[in-house]
This record gives structure tokens, C-alpha cells and sequence, in this order.
């Protein structure tokens, strides 16, 4: 069944406090006190696993939380095709996608590290496979192994269900079995993308003066 992105506008910058762990708590209490630290620490952090797990929303959360406290930070993914040298201004440098870079991307990403840690910089970076399992050049490899490796996992569909359903609890909202159901079959699997459809849906829900039903789902999308 087709799957149903959310429209981008709508979307909340994410943050650490709203990401639901599960079992990825150690990673983001590791990623709290890194972020809240004055004396961050210079050994690099890198977080694996599969898509919908976290990875993506986690390093964005940590750009937003260092921005927040007037910290620059590098960032990169593979959407930039041409990196920017290494900055100096930079507390931080952000890697997504790591096992995607293709050879400009990875020679960027070296040289980032190279710069950062003579500099007691922090590195964060994530991917798909864990560091000995990376196709990118040796050295580029043995950096991003070398320090705090997490992996990641997908919450289970009932730790989806059950977070949903607090998260409607929590703003007196009620979501039936076959509302959940719809949500879950028709959208993005990811945690982040449905919680902000409930907040979508918790909105146009007030604005309408409905209650949440999949008519009123089809309503919302149609209206966009």
C-alpha cells in the first residue's frame, strides 16, 4: 500500500526531548549530555542502523541544539556535492548518510576530521551499516569506528502503536483502532513523521471542530 509523505511546511524542527527512544536510549542519553556539555567531548560519536530508526532525526536535533546555544556547525550529507572547507568557527561537525558519500564526499569528510580533533572538536556522524562494514576509503573508515558506535533499531509496530497513543492522551485527543490503523498503513512508518501527522491532525481536528476519523484524515490532506 502506498504510503503518504507529510507536507514539509508543517514539520517541527526535531529535538532530542522529542524523540521517543525505546530502545535507542542509550544513544540519545549519550547524545543529551554530549549536546549539554560546556567541555564537549573530542571523541566521535557514530550512530548505524536501518531507515526509520533515527539516525537523520537525531543529528538534526543535535544541529538545532548546538544553534540554539550560538555554536556553528559543519554539516554534511550527500545532497552536497561540492563540501566546504573545513571552518575553524565550527564546534561541531554533523555527517548523515556516511555510507553514501561518494569520493569528493569522503575525501571532505576526512579532511573534517583531520581539522577537528587536533582542534578537540566534536565529530557526529551516522549510516546504514556499522564501521567495519562501510565502502568508503580505509582512513575515512577507521575515524568514524573509532570512537562511541551506536546501533539503532526501528521501534516494533505495538511501541509505535503505544507511543501514538500517549502522545494522543497526553492532548486529550482520541485516535480509534481503525484511525491508528490508517496511520500506520497509509504514512511514513518513522516515528518523527507520525507524530507530526497527530499534531496535524490534533489542529485541524480543533479548527474543524471534528473528531479524528479518517474522513476527517482524507479532509486534512485534501485541504492542502
Amino acid at each position: 500500500m502506498k504510503q503518504l509523505a507529510l507536507p514539509i511546511a508543517m514539520a517541527r524542527p526535531p529535538t532530542l526531548e522529542g524523540f521517543c527512544a525505546g530502545p535507542n536510549a542509550p544513544a540519545v542519553e549519550h547524545l543529551k549530555l554530549w549536546t549539554g556539555s560546556p567541555t564537549r567531548s573530542p571523541v566521535p560519536t557514530y550512530l548505524w542502523g536501518p531507515p526509520a530508526s533515527g539516525k537523520t532525526h537525531l543529528l538534526l536535533a543535535v544541529r538545532e541544539a548546538l544553534r540554539e546555544q550560538g555554536a556553528a556547525v559543519g554539516w554534511l550529507d550527500p545532497s552536497i556535492a561540492e563540501p566546504e572547507p573545513f571552518d575553524d568557527r565550527w564546534a561541531v561537525v554533523l555527517m548523515d548518510d556516511a555510507h553514501l558519500y561518494n569520493a569528493v564526499q569522503q575525501h571532505a569528510a576526512f579532511s573534517w576530521f583531520a581539522c577537528a580533533q587536533p582542534l578537540q572538536r566534536g565529530v557526529l556522524a551516522a549510516g546504514a551499516l556499522p564501521p567495519a562494514d562501510l565502502k568508503v576509503r580505509e582512513d575515512l573508515r577507521t575515524r568514524l569506528g573509532w570512537g562511541h558506535v551506536f546501533q539503532l533499531h526501528v521501534l516494533s509496530e505495538p511501541e509505535r502503536r503505544a507511543v501514538l497513543r500517549q502522545s494522543a492522551d497526553a492532548r486529550g485527543v482520541f485516535l480509534g483502532d481503525e484511525v491508528m490503523d490508517f496511520m500506520l498503513s497509509r504514512f511514513s512508518r518513522d516515528l518523527g513523521s507520525l507524530m507530526q501527522l497527530l499534531e496535524q491532525l490534533d489542529a485541524y481536528a480543533l479548527q474543524t471542530k471534528r473528531a479524528i476519523t479518517i474522513p476527517l484524515i482524507k479532509s486534512m490532506l485534501e485541504s492542502e
